[in-house]
């Protein structure tokens, strides 16, 4: 006879049966115990806490930094019959009021929430009349400071604890370290810890670190050879727009995804990806999270990501359905050097922080003494460009000062205005019907900002305005009608960044940087870009090994599939003497031109080793065939080997 957690199940899922630790941890949590999960992507998260918020008497309060993906599942949910809604910011007040009376009355069995929501009054006084199963964390590793993906306003969690003291607490993440796991425990108020663990180790999976120097050239070679479902990611959202373009010129069925789209162009690109209809999904981080496609045969990383956990998280994508897949990384050089920048960019030296803090003050004349409780807008483009600052600096040094205690700076990850222009150049200059005002606010953009007529760029209409020598408002409607009239495409912006002083204005050398606000945690950022660089740099270990120790997950066993252990054979050659092996046989080739393969040179080289490197050559397009079957070294095997 079935419990009741495999009835439901079954009743709601279909499934027969648990997989890996999914039961432990319902059972944990039903228990009163609070829990925490440690599953790899894919592994079945959303099963632990949804079963059990139908086993449970009371609403389970999922909190989630997604809103898409928080939306998604309460679609679903309500496929199945469940009951379930979410809050988010574009939720209008009176909404947000009836969803939360509704679940005081009982209405929910699960009820989603950003971790912002859960500082507002309105929520917290409804929370105290609701009766709550369990609290749900999702992303658990946003709570912590050794996290890869550290986030204040998870930190207000606590709070609810102290709302609602009986409530167990279920915190779930796919990637966490020894240390992160224990911090999660901690930042929680775990009673006891208690953490159940699932292997990260992903058998079907082959990873593989490629150097390239021809990133175009060998990604094209890579889809040829590796047919099926594909996800390729970009670092930044021209190179996402930029490739994809790229892509379909070569004759690739190919979409692209990045946070920058409406919500309607993400959910139409998604379906097509997810249906089959077009094979590769080009995109940022911002893709992947939530997406359950189970034939993702090869997931392609065209730079290094910032962490291991980020990489494993995205690269987990590939063969959910248990089939083997490939996650496969391009990497030169010059990719360590960029994600090495990416330090002193997050983290600006404090004399820089103390620059910016002072330059604030001057911006908002704020005098000595005053400010406290000030709250104003904030044009990041007006003020990088009146006092000569880096705009990723000052952003990353806001984020350190709101940390540390001395402003509260509030920011949207959708928050900035984009345009792009629908006209080419020359058809714009042949255009004299837009008005004065008009056309100063085309001029101002154009000397303002480059690559307008190529893709969306995020612009600042207040920057525009006092360079226009316009109002805000009049931009805006200018913009607006320009966008009507088809000469670009104008989105606008959906919030406007504040920043709000938490104390009264003191001498920049006055301010101070808790280790654990600063020295600490850029200390393991460094750490965590150190790790992945050693990981892409690794010309020894098994790739699968290295990704389970850094998880503090021991298997001594090579996979046998990522591109280290293929360099290795039964008779144990070394990634050196195949290399030699290689060289020979490309020497010869390109020495003759062109030449059969019975009448390479054999005598100074392992014959097995050479004409097994020779069938690899092929099959990666270094080596070509003449239609008389001679050997000749394709275009891109010279720049790879003898340019």
């Amino acid at each position: 006879m079935q419990d009741i957690y495999s009835q439901i199940l079954k009743k709601y899922w279909g499934y027969d049966d648990f997989r890996g630790i999914q039961r432990q941890i319902i059972e944990s949590i039903c228990s009163g115990k609070d829990t925490l999960g440690l599953m790899p992507t894919g592994g079945g998260k959303s099963i632990t806490f949804q079963v059990p918020a139908l086993v449970m008497e009371g609403v389970c309060i999922v909190i989630t930094p997604l809103i898409a993906l928080m939306k998604d599942q309460v679609q679903h949910l309500r496929e199945r019959g469940i009951r379930a809604d979410c809050l988010h910011k574009d939720l209008s007040h009176e909404k947000i009021l009836t969803i939360l009376d509704n679940a005081v009355f009982g209405a929910y069995e699960l009820l989603y929430v950003s971790p912002e929501r859960l500082q507002s009054e309105l929520f917290q006084n409804k929370l105290r009349h609701m009766k709550v199963s369990f609290i749900c964390v999702d992303e658990a590793h946003c709570i912590s400071q050794w996290g890869y993906d550290f986030r204040p306003s998870y930190l207000r969690i606590k709070d609810i604890r102290k709302i609602l003291p009986d409530a167990p607490i279920l915190a779930l993440t796919a990637t966490a370290t020894k240390a992160t796991a224990k911090d999660i425990q901690d930042q929680l108020d775990f009673r006891k810890e208690n953490c159940f663990r699932m292997s990260f180790d992903r058998e079907n999976l082959a990873y593989i670190v490629e150097e390239s120097f021809e990133k175009y050239e060998d990604l094209l070679r890579i889809l040829d050879m590796n047919q099926g479902s594909t996800i390729i990611y970009t670092r930044t959202r021209k190179q996402c727009w930029e490739l994809c373009d790229f892509l379909c010129k070569e004759s690739f069925s190919a979409t692209f995804y990045h946070a920058g789209l409406n919500a309607l162009e993400k959910d139409k690109r998604q379906i097509q990806w997810q249906n089959d209809e077009v094979r590769i999904m080009v995109a940022t981080n911002a893709f992947g999270m939530g997406i359950d496609k189970p034939n993702v045969r090869l997931v392609l990383h065209m730079e290094m990501p910032d962490s291991i956990e980020a990489y494993f998280q995205e690269a987990g994508r590939a063969g959910r359905d248990g089939k083997p897949a490939k996650a496969i990384m391009l990497y030169n050089r010059k990719d360590s050097e960029i994600l090495r920048k990416r330090i002193s960019d997050t983290y600006p030296k404090k004399e820089e922080i103390r620059n910016i803090y002072e330059n604030l003050c001057y911006y908002y004349e704020i005098g000595m003494g005053d400010g406290r409780g000030v709250r104003r807008e904030f044009h990041i483009g007006e003020f990088c460009y009146n006092f000569r600052h880096n705009a990723i600096h000052v952003h990353n040094a806001l984020l350190i000062l709101t940390n540390c205690g001395y402003l509260d700076y509030t920011l949207e990850d959708d928050e900035s205005s984009r345009l792009v222009f629908t006209l080419n150049r020359d058809d714009l200059y042949m255009l004299h019907e837009q008005g004065k005002e008009a056309e100063e606010v085309i001029q101002t953009l154009m000397r303002l900002y480059t690559g307008l007529f190529v893709d969306y760029v995020f612009i600042d209409e207040h920057l525009i305005a006092v360079k226009a020598n316009l109002e805000d408002r009049k931009v805006a409607e200018i913009l607006k009608e320009l966008s009507r009239r088809h000469i670009l495409h104008y989105i606008p912006r959906k919030n406007i960044p504040h920043v709000a002083f938490k104390q009264a204005r003191i001498d920049k050398e006055d301010l101070e940087f808790p280790k654990e606000k600063y020295d600490i945690r850029k200390k393991e950022f460094t750490k965590r870009i150190e790790a992945i660089i050693k990981y892409a740099e690794e010309d020894c270990l098994c790739r699968n090994n290295i990704l389970l120790e850094y998880f503090g997950e021991n298997k001594w066993k090579p996979c046998g599939h990522c591109d280290i252990c293929e360099l290795r054979t039964d008779t144990g050659y070394t990634k050196e003497e195949r290399e030699a092996a290689r060289m020979n046989v490309l020497h010869q080739v390109k020495d003759a031109g062109e030449i059969f393969p019975f009448e390479i040179n054999y005598r100074r080289i392992n014959k097995e080793l050479a004409t097994d490197e020779l069938q690899k050559c092929v099959d990666e397009k270094i080596l070509s065939l003449t239609n008389e079957g001679k050997l000749y070294i394709s275009n891109w095997g010279l720049k790879k080997y003898f340019s």
